[in-house]
């Protein structure tokens, strides 16, 4: 859950601020009351290329694809406001 932070309130307490993202936190920035950007925390990247050699030992080791999950994943890195 998002939390609403006025433009004022996060130049007043700006390390406050970062410190709550830093942990986790993610707010709205508001300007006259009206929502303008989102603060939230940055998503460890993680590698989406896979060489050719990578995907041959994985499919000779036989791994499996669990469906919902690879949905589940996705649905979480893809932006469903598109």
């Amino acid at each position: 859950m998002m939390k609403t932070i006025a433009q004022r309130e996060l130049r007043n307490d700006n390390a406050k601020v970062i410190d709550a993202v830093a942990g986790g936190e993610s707010f709205i920035i508001t300007r006259n009351g009206e929502p303008v950007a989102e603060l939230r925390p940055v998503r460890a990247s993680r590698s989406t290329f896979v060489s050719r050699e990578e995907l041959a030992a994985l499919a000779v080791a036989g791994v499996r694809i669990d469906r919902h999950q690879f949905r589940s994943d996705l649905d979480q890195l893809i932006d469903q406001s598109l």
